[in-house]
């Protein structure tokens, strides 16, 4: 695996490639990388493409700063892990590459309706952030496909807009969340989990599953809300959302709606760290 840490250095690697005909698939993180991260490597490898990955925490797009202090790192475990897996090239830049300028000067793209529901409410300029650093890294490795897991299903949605607004050739295309033995969505803040904390979390999955089981009957879906949120409660949890949508546009649901595509997705607390997870109801 190739390691590069200057913008220059990286593009002039990719020319070259791109040169030779190879396609590029590109994986963005933040490190501390998991077993969902290199499932992206390897399935962008079975396709057949040049990967890259890059690993930058960006600032921009955390609004809790003691969230951004916390942020876990381990850039020497997450480079033996990206090496076993196969990728071709990591991009490991610092803050002045990828915001040369600083970020005063970065184009502000707007989400709408995603940047004011469920993560954008709770996360105000989170989106914004996002959208700020993907576009960056996008135009500095100008890669054919972009691979991103579905455990951070809105975000997802923000990047397929910012790729429509920003005119990108890339094609994404998403996995399906990894998870634990006990259904826990693979994240990078689930290493900050005690044990007993740990032993809890998979609880958020059982309720995605109920909610996904009850989905067959159709019916008020504000009924198995209020079992999970109170469930979560017992276990120690705060909820911040428990929510259905519709799977294409987030649009928010109070019944089930056997005609469309639609996702259960929630966000909880559990001590100081805050998880989320999703789950197609159906389509």
């Amino acid at each position: 695996m190739v390691i590069f840490k200057k913008v220059v250095d990286i593009q002039s690697f990719m020319l070259q490639n791109r040169a030779a005909g190879r396609t590029v698939a590109f994986i963005p993180t933040m490190g501390a990388l998991h077993s969902g991260h290199t499932a992206l490597v390897a399935a962008a490898k079975r396709d057949g493409h040049m990967t890259v990955a890059s690993i930058f925490v960006n600032p921009t797009q955390f609004n809790d700063k003691a969230d951004f202090q916390k942020y876990p790192t381990s850039v020497d475990a997450d480079i033996a892990m990206l090496t076993a897996t196969g990728c071709d090239v990591l991009f490991l830049p610092p803050v002045d590459e990828v915001y040369p300028q600083g970020t005063d000067s970065m184009p502000v793209y707007e989400f709408g309706y995603l940047d004011t529901v469920l993560e954008g409410a709770r996360r105000p300029g989170h989106f914004k952030g996002v959208g700020q650093v993907v576009a960056r890294l996008l135009d500095i490795v100008k890669p054919d496909k972009l691979y991103m897991g579905q455990k951070d299903y809105q975000q997802c949605m923000v990047v397929r807009n910012l790729l429509q607004q920003t005119g990108s050739h890339a094609e994404m295309i998403i996995n399906p969340t990894v998870r634990e033995a006990d259904g826990l969505a693979m994240s990078s803040r689930n290493r900050r989990l005690t044990e007993p904390q740990r032993a809890l979390a998979g609880i958020i999955y059982q309720c995605l599953v109920s909610i996904q089981a009850k989905g067959q009957q159709g019916g008020d879906f504000k009924i198995v809300q209020k079992e999970c949120e109170d469930l979560l409660i017992d276990k120690g949890f705060k909820p911040e959302y428990i929510a259905l949508a519709d799977a294409d546009t987030l649009e928010l649901l109070d019944n089930y709606d056997n005609n469309r595509k639609t996702v259960a997705l929630i966000a909880a607390w559990l001590g100081d760290i805050r998880l989320i997870d999703n789950m197609p109801v159906n389509g």
